[in-house]
């Protein structure tokens, strides 16, 4: 087998969430985990996740929260965005509580079960996603009381809570005047949520009575700021192991493109693992480095589909050695958060983007221990 793997550490995410609840305190902490647990497994990350402390969980998609259940969490279980109208009995019978923001969506939900036990309305206070405005909201609110169905929970989604204070607040405004609509026209007992991990760190008086946390789960935070007030550990260690080595005189121009030519005779080092492995191609002309022994060494020539060359120069290197493309090895870190600034996008992209062809091992303890 290909000696690449994702190496997740289940303790770091047992103490990142424990964290996150003492810090939130009173209000809950719900585990967001969609997206495969933004690449670090869903079910695994679950699991830990409750056992440290989360109240709920969200996802993205039915599939996801069948999935969840299937593995025997029992947990409340948000879906962000709204079924689509044929999944509504599937909804129902995994006991998942949908997202809703359109009446149709409600009358189908209402249409597909004689229990529907509650729903989430969200309202849109200026991402301009998905979600009913305001005066719409409170319609859906009356309407779900005549069917008969719960209003578990009103919330909204922070467009820039880690760039921009005006707006969060104008935001958590617009959000407070609607649940008060909601209450004037009867409708009351519904859960109040709007902070994700920027808005739970940064903005606590818009902590309402719970929060959806998902990038600092995995010790990852949105900006720097948040690191100031909450002590991380990033999960997740991008492995593979130096596959073959070549002896190269300088002005050798390795891999795809010829693009960079070595400025001394150099050793080079091929390492099994490539873009379709989620390693961005773009690493290869913005300075990409790997760890190798604890220190650091340049990528050589284009990352490509399944393999990248390093320079390692005079090195002891051997076939075997430990690469570390993503995470600690000895002193060294390379954390997503500088794939992230070096290929101009955001860690949670990095993360998401390792793909299915890496396993995933976990350390740090069994999978859903007592």
């Amino acid at each position: 087998m290909r000696p690449s793997w994702v190496e997740v550490d289940l303790d770091a995410i047992r103490t990142n969430v424990a964290g996150f609840v003492a810090f939130v305190a009173p209000a809950e902490l719900w585990a967001v985990v969609k997206a495969d647990g933004y690449g670090h497994g869903d079910v695994p990350v679950a699991m830990a996740a409750a056992e440290s402390g989360a109240s709920g969980l969200c996802v993205a998609l039915v599939e996801e929260g069948i999935r969840l259940r299937e593995a025997g969490l029992d947990l409340p279980i948000l879906l962000l965005s709204e079924p689509d109208p044929e999944d509504a009995a599937e909804v129902l019978a995994w006991r998942l509580t949908p997202t809703v923001y359109r009446h149709a969506t409600l009358e189908v939900l209402r249409a597909a079960g004689e229990v529907v036990t509650g729903i989430a309305i969200k309202v849109d206070t200026g991402m301009h996603r998905v979600g009913a405005t305001s005066d719409q909201v409170v319609e859906l609110a009356r309407r779900a009381v005549q069917l008969g169905v719960a209003v578990d929970s009103v919330w909204t989604h922070f467009a820039v809570a880690e760039t921009d204070d005006p707006f969060t607040e104008e935001q958590t405004r617009r959000f407070d005047q609607t649940c008060r609509a909601i209450e004037a026209a009867g409708v009351a007992g519904f859960k109040r949520h709007l902070s994700n991990t920027a808005g739970t760190l940064l903005h606590p008086g818009s902590r309402g009575d719970l929060v959806r946390v998902g990038l600092g789960l995995f010790g990852l935070l949105p900006s720097p700021p948040c690191g100031e007030l909450i002590e991380v550990i990033p999960a997740m260690r991008v492995v593979s192991h130096v596959s073959y080595l070549q002896r190269l005189p300088a002005g050798s121009r390795p891999s795809y493109g010829r693009r960079r030519p070595l400025t001394a005779e150099s050793t080079v080092a091929t390492v099994p693992i490539g873009y379709a492995d989620g390693v961005p191609r773009l690493l290869s002309n913005r300075n990409g480095e790997v760890l190798i022994g604890g220190r650091r060494f340049p990528l050589a020539g284009t990352v490509t589909m399944d393999q990248i060359l390093v320079d390692v120069g005079d090195a002891d290197v051997v076939v075997g050695d430990e690469v570390v493309l993503l995470g600690t090895q000895g002193g060294g870190e390379i954390p997503a958060d500088e794939w992230a600034e070096k290929t101009d996008t955001i860690s949670y992209e990095i993360v998401c983007g390792i793909g299915p062809r890496l396993p995933r091992r976990y350390v740090g303890g069994e999978v859903g221990r007592a």
